[in-house]
């Protein structure tokens, strides 16, 4: 019996087969994977609907097969039991939710003790992280409570231990085996036709702008210990994913896509902001849906969620799908500057350096250290001009330099 490939997700008609998972001979019970595909970076496997015994299979790794095609033939096994016969439902995909920031920080308090003096960034902060502020004792002008005095408050020592940090052992990187050869398939051959693609279609120019991110440095240090008892790595992407969404909602035309058979500019009022991480088998973007309305706890969550199923494989094609902008880092490699190419039909892609430490001179002329990033902004030249570009980039380095607003919502910071 034939045996052909059935629909595999919503508007996909074609796929790359990756890898058989059986093979001539093997015996197949019902729901068995029997390949993997993959779509749009995303892979998933095809469950058996039969029972019996592989005879063939029809196509190669790597091949593209079409859904409706005959892809391996079988010999059905007679049905014994109600068990066996049952037809086989696919499961429903999991949704992608974010957990609250509430959930993941603790409930917010009601503050019912005497007025505290202290700033909206702080109040909002406190009420994330569940602390009444009544509680806080305020080293700033006339008691003012300041985001030091936070930390330190939730740095005092617990009554019980602290919930070890959980242990993320980092995926290996793939550099190859000398002497042999490689077969351009699957995600890497996903990789090399966009960025072609991309490149031959977009013409791309770069600004690059270096931004003072001490007080970054500084937030970041005194809220990743809070984090990581909650079971989250407070790194420095989900501030720039705040900082880039915020400044998209100041120059619009960065937020668009280019629809190229219609000739028109598509600026969109939803800021779903992809995240290039590097996997074992090639770069993928996952994309923070809605990510202006989401807390720092909710961005760092998502961020994790999302580079976790990337990894490991599981990324779905819904996380892959809708980005309206990308960011993407090579700081925690170690490089400075890139020239990131643009993730299309994104108009604007931003490439993120390591955070370095550099003498620099203040407005009076002296000399003090300060904690320097790089900034890499690849655009579409045909959509966004040089001037454009620079306003973008200095918006993104203005949100930069005042994290604290970066941890208040839109309606507060307004």
């Amino acid at each position: 019996m034939d045996f052909a490939l059935p629909p595999v997700g919503e508007g996909l008609l074609e796929v790359e087969l990756v890898r058989w998972l059986v093979q001539p001979g093997d015996k197949v019970r019902r729901g068995q994977p029997l390949l993997e595909v993959m779509s749009d970076k995303a892979t998933m496997e095809v469950p058996s609907p039969f029972l019996g015994t592989v005879q063939a299979t029809l196509a190669e790794a790597g091949a593209k097969i079409q859904v409706g095609q005959t892809i391996l033939r079988y010999e059905a096994k007679a049905t014994s039991s109600p068990s066996e016969a049952a037809p086989i439902h696919p499961a429903t995909e999991p949704t992608a939710t974010v957990t609250p920031a509430a959930t993941i920080l603790g409930p917010s308090p009601a503050s019912s003790g005497p007025a505290v003096v202290a700033a909206p960034s702080v109040r909002h902060l406190a009420r994330k992280l569940g602390v009444d502020l009544t509680q806080v004792h305020g080293s700033g002008p006339a008691g003012r409570i300041l985001l030091d005095d936070l930390t330190a408050f939730l740095h005092r020592p617990a009554p019980e231990a602290t919930p070890t940090k959980p242990n993320r052992e980092p995926h290996p990187m793939e550099f190859g085996t000398a002497g042999t050869r490689q077969k351009m398939a699957g995600l890497r051959r996903t990789i090399a036709e966009r960025m072609v693609e991309s490149e031959r279609s977009i013409p791309h120019y770069s600004y690059i702008d270096e931004c003072d991110v001490s007080d970054l440095v500084r937030v970041r240090n005194q809220l990743k210990e809070v984090f990581a008892t909650h079971g989250l790595k407070l790194t420095y992407l989900p501030f720039l994913v705040k900082a880039v969404a915020r400044a998209l909602q100041e120059v619009p035309i960065a937020n668009s896509t280019y629809d190229e058979a219609a000739g028109e500019i598509v600026l969109h009022d939803h800021y779903h902001i992809g995240i290039a991480v590097a996997t074992p088998a090639g770069l993928i973007v996952p994309v923070i849906k809605n990510a202006d309305t989401l807390d720092l706890p909710a961005i760092t969550a998502e961020i994790e969620r999302l580079s976790t199923d990337a990894r490991n494989g599981k990324a779905r094609i819904d996380d892959l799908r809708g980005g309206t902008f990308t960011i993407t880092s090579v700081g925690s490699i170690g490089g400075l500057i890139s020239t990131p190419i643009i993730n299309r039909p994104e108009v604007g892609i931003l490439g993120i350096g390591k955070v370095v430490r550099r003498p620099v001179y203040d407005a009076s002329g002296n000399i003090h250290p300060a904690d320097l990033i790089y900034l890499s902004f690849s655009f579409d030249h045909r959509i966004i001009d040089g001037a454009v570009g620079a306003a973008f980039g200095n918006a993104v380095i203005r949100h930069l330099q005042h994290p604290a607003a970066l941890l208040l919502p839109a309606k507060v910071r307004s």
